[in-house]
């Protein structure tokens, strides 16, 4: 499920900002930027995240400043001395006019260094990296759930069309045997009257029951209306449910299809077709249920 969340906190001169995105996927991918320096927080801050969130492609940024002060950064006098001899020397030899410019020498490795020691510990900062990454995570579950009530209210709405479709199917069944009785029954006078035939009544009746045997979707019909009715209670009580729903998806899936071979009839052909393109909404959706 798609999402947003973000918080800032500052205690002690020093300030975290943590960010997450997260986009659809069927398991949990975490990918990680944090500030240099404090690597090591991040066995644990993906720890938390995976305590929080169960699906979805997450990125986390984590980012650590402390406020500035006056010897931060040291100057290696050495080192840029080093640097600004070889390259008039190098000036020199070369022919280049002009005169080496300091602000480029300030810039190569070595010139500048930050002090070591006014780096934080990156354990002493986690206690504030925690509490900022849960309020993020906590935003992040607020707009999450704010999706999921519209994708539940999608969800809803497809599961009572495959219902509609479904009392259609119910209620042509019956007629679909009544048809094939009519139609056996002509092609059979239509025998008698070219080839002088006898068929006897039982002959009939017994065809009759075989093809009632054989196109019967009572079953299929309880079995998918029960299915439904579960993938509502799952969806509407349950907590991480979106592995639990898809197998339920699959269940409704095969009925449908069992009702579909079974059904020797276009309507209820065309009420299957739509059932499917229902169930294929809902497994697209689902998808992204934790």
């Amino acid at each position: 499920m798609t999402g947003h969340g973000e918080a800032q906190r500052q205690q002690d001169g020093v300030r975290v900002a943590v960010e997450l995105r997260t986009v659809n996927n069927r398991f949990l991918k975490v990918s990680l930027r944090v500030s240099e320096g404090y690597g090591g927080l991040e066995p644990q801050i993906e720890a938390l995240v995976r305590n929080r969130l169960h699906r979805g492609t997450v990125t986390v940024s984590v980012r650590v400043d402390r406020e500035s002060s006056p010897d931060d950064f040291q100057l290696n006098e050495v080192v840029l001395a080093s640097y600004y001899r070889q390259l008039r020397e190098v000036g020199q030899r070369a022919g280049w006019a002009g005169d080496v410019r300091i602000d480029s020498v300030l810039t190569l490795p070595g010139v500048v260094a930050e002090n070591a020691q006014h780096r934080l510990d990156a354990e002493t900062v986690w206690p504030l990296v925690e509490t900022t990454l849960t309020e993020a995570l906590q935003s992040l579950s607020r707009m999450r759930a704010d999706e999921g009530a519209a994708m539940g209210r999608d969800l809803h709405a497809n599961c009572e069309a495959i219902v509609a479709d479904l009392e259609q199917i119910e209620q042509r069944a019956p007629l679909v045997v009544e048809a094939y009785r009519k139609r056996l029954l002509e092609r059979l006078n239509k025998l008698l009257e070219e080839f002088g035939l006898e068929i006897q009544p039982a002959d009939v009746v017994r065809e009759v029951g075989l093809f009632t045997d054989r196109s019967d979707i009572s079953e299929e019909i309880v079995r998918l209306r029960s299915h439904l009715q579960q993938f509502e209670s799952i969806a509407r009580t349950e907590q991480a449910s979106g592995r639990k729903l898809e197998f339920v998806i699959q269940e409704m899936q095969r009925e449908t299809n069992t009702i579909g071979s079974k059904a020797n009839d276009a309507e209820i052909a065309r009420h299957v077709v739509e059932i499917k393109t229902a169930i294929e909404r809902i497994r697209e959706m689902i998808q992204n249920i934790e």
